[in-house]
C-alpha cells in the first residue's frame, strides 16, 4: 500500500465519521422539535384562560405571587442592610481621600464653571427674570 492510497482511504473514513455524525445531530435535534411540539401541544390555553372562573385564576396568581415575595422578604432586607453598612465603611475609610478629590475638582473647574454660568445666565436671562417675577406675584397671593 502506498501513501497516495493510505490518504484516500483515510478521506473515505473521515467522510464517513462525519456523514454518521450528521445524520446522528439531524435525529437528535428532529427528536427534539417533536418533544417540544407535544409539550406546546398540551396547554389548552382555551381552557385555562376561560375554562371556569377568570378572576379567581388571578386571585389564585397574585396570592402565590404575596406569599412568594413574603418568603424572599428577609433576605432582600438582609442583602440591603449589608449594602447599607458596606457603603457607610466604604465612605468612612475613603473621606479623606474623597475630600481631597472634590476639593482639587473644584479649584480646577473653578473658572469653566464661572464662564458656563455666566453663558447660561446670559442666554436665559429673560425665561429666569420671568420665572423669578412669577415667583413674586405668587408669594404676594398666598399671603
Amino acid at each position: 500500500m502506498d501513501l497516495t492510497e493510505l490518504k484516500r482511504k483515510r478521506e473515505e473514513k473521515l467522510l464517513e465519521h462525519k456523514q454518521k455524525k450528521r445524520a446522528y445531530y439531524l435525529k437528535s435535534k428532529m427528536q427534539k422539535k417533536q418533544h417540544d411540539v407535544k409539550k406546546i401541544n398540551s396547554i389548552d390555553y382555551e381552557a385555562e384562560l376561560f375554562g371556569g372562573d377568570f378572576t379567581e385564576k388571578l386571585r389564585d396568581i397574585a396570592r402565590k405571587q404575596k406569599k412568594h415575595m413574603k418568603s424572599r422578604e428577609a433576605v432582600i432586607s438582609k442583602k440591603v442592610q449589608e449594602y447599607r453598612s458596606k457603603k457607610q465603611q466604604y465612605y468612612a475609610e475613603n473621606k479623606e481621600f474623597r475630600l481631597e478629590y472634590d476639593k482639587e475638582y473644584r479649584d480646577k473647574k473653578k473658572e469653566k464653571l464661572k464662564e458656563y454660568r455666566k453663558e447660561y445666565y446670559r442666554k436665559n436671562k429673560e425665561k429666569i427674570l420671568e420665572q423669578q417675577k412669577q415667583n413674586r406675584i405668587n408669594k404676594k397671593l398666598e399671603k
